[in-house]
């Protein structure tokens, strides 16, 4: 059997759960996963070309990002966990997860955070819009991007067995194509 693991792209709106529901697949999923957390891989590792202060934001180096990342993505068994997704190039993706939330709740979830006014509304705005769902739909083949929703913890629960039960899946596929 192939031991590399699938590649799991989980997006959405900052506020959504990718990160809780990232560590929550490390945690249960059935093959081996890194939670690769793009935001804060971006500020430690310095890929980004300024800040901005009005969005309180940076400013990526996605060419950068995208070639440290190509190395780790090759060897499978990732989660990239970005509030984007049309960054990563189709080739890299086996799932592509875009976790939904209610905007009444998102806007809560970010004032929790302490984002500032004009962050929440452009942020709950791109939510009511689907722009991340959007951006996946076109960036990736339909069969691999699947929308979840993320109100409360029966829905991330759920998301969970779901994405755990794609991961067995798709493990089992690739061991009938590697001794076939």
């Amino acid at each position: 059997m192939s031991s590399k693991g699938p590649v799991i792209i989980i997006t959405g709106t900052p506020g959504t759960g990718k990160s809780t529901h990232s560590q929550l697949l490390v945690d249960e999923s059935p093959v081996p996963l890194k939670h690769i957390n793009v935001g804060e891989w971006v500020k430690e590792k310095g890929w980004f070309e300024e800040f901005d202060e009005e969005w309180q934001s940076y400013t990526v180096d996605e060419d950068k990002l995208l070639d440290e990342l190509e190395p780790v993505v090759a060897a499978g068994g990732v989660i990239l966990d970005w509030h984007t997704c049309e960054a990563f190039p189709e080739r890299w993706a086996d799932l592509v997860v875009v976790l939904r939330c209610d905007h009444s709740q998102l806007w809560q979830r970010l004032e929790k955070r302490n984002y500032h006014l004009k962050k929440i509304q452009e942020n709950n705005e791109a939510e009511i819009m689907q722009v991340v769902l959007e951006e996946a739909r076109a960036s990736y083949p339909p069969e691999i991007v699947v929308e979840l929703k993320s109100d409360s913890m029966q829905d991330m629960e759920a998301n969970i067995a779901r994405i755990v039960e794609w991961i067995t899946v798709w493990t089992k596929e690739r061991a009938v194509n590697v001794e076939t």
